[in-house]
């Protein structure tokens, strides 16, 4: 697996990750000579947006705007 030290990484950041997207290979970038962080490719098949993900996995039981009952005092200086 290739490593280079992270300013190489700072100068060529867009153009290295065009190649890790490109050719599917992890890179290392390192900080004194030591592994900080991996950069890997995401797989799109994978990547599923955030806008409608749960859609389906809510039930509704019964009324939720109905009154529950439960008293409480919003407008009090008591905590």
């Amino acid at each position: 697996m290739q490593q280079i030290p992270a300013g190489e990484f700072k100068a060529k950041c867009l153009k290295i990750m065009d190649e890790i997207n490109k050719y599917h290979k992890e890179i290392i970038i390192t900080k004194f000579n030591k592994p900080v962080v991996k950069i890997v490719p995401v797989d799109q098949g994978d990547f599923k947006s955030v806008f409608g993900c749960l859609k389906g996995s809510v039930t509704i039981n019964s009324d939720i705007v109905k009154p529950t009952g439960e008293t409480w005092h919003a407008d009090e200086n008591n905590i």
